[in-house]
């Protein structure tokens, strides 16, 4: 395993997306142990594109339009529904200091869908894994195997650290209506324009 694929990987787990902007809202709603669990949703939410990538169905989404877009806008309705959830009062996002209203297994349920319905990640990842295994490898599916496993494990290290930061600056926002309101709109709008681009995404 290269440095290359590390710092690479390290790179774009970093980089905000839907599960990162999903375990920072819940760090800051319902704490550390509740933003462990959306770390652990979205971590296996990657999972499906991972094996997609290393069998070869991920260039089945790439070469067939409807696959993709069917996936694509279902992936675009769950996005804009959890843009409302975070609107609504009570919703499943809720920024507020009652830690009950979302079980640890929903929690979790949700981030894996979150990054399941992302047709994007499976050709992320059928583009990504191969450029770090050597033309000359014995076993290049083993290989891709090793290189997803670790690329999970960075996922969750970095999402738990986001979720960490985030449950430190709880006791802050709860004591405050106005920035818990200022952040509920806030990562509403940011679900939503994920939403928006992933609609607008092409293959």
């Amino acid at each position: 395993m290269s440095f290359e694929f590390l710092i690479t990987s390290l790179i774009v787990v970093l980089l905000p997306g839907t599960g990162v902007l999903y375990t920072l809202a819940i760090g800051l709603g319902r704490g550390f142990r509740a933003s462990v669990a959306a770390a652990v949703g979205c971590t296996f939410g990657i999972v499906p594109h991972m094996l997609a990538s290393i069998v070869g169905l991920a260039a089945l989404l790439h070469a067939s339009a409807l696959a993709f877009q069917l996936i694509k806008y279902a992936g675009v309705a769950y996005l804009l529904y959890m843009a409302w959830s975070i609107l609504r009062d009570g919703g499943a996002l809720s920024v507020d200091e009652d830690k009950r209203a979302m079980s640890t297994w929903h929690t979790a349920r949700t981030g894996t869908l979150i990054n399941v319905l992302n047709p994007k990640l499976s050709l992320f990842f059928l583009a990504f894994l191969p450029q770090f295994v050597p033309a000359t490898a014995a076993h290049p599916t083993a290989m891709m195997v090793g290189l997803a496993l670790t690329f999970m494990v960075l996922t969750f290290i970095v999402f738990v650290g986001y979720g960490a930061c985030a449950a430190l600056a709880r006791d802050y926002v709860v004591s405050r209506p106005p920035v818990m309101l200022w952040l509920r709109r806030s990562f509403a709008a940011a679900f939503g324009l994920l939403g928006l681009r992933l609609a607008l995404a092409d293959r």
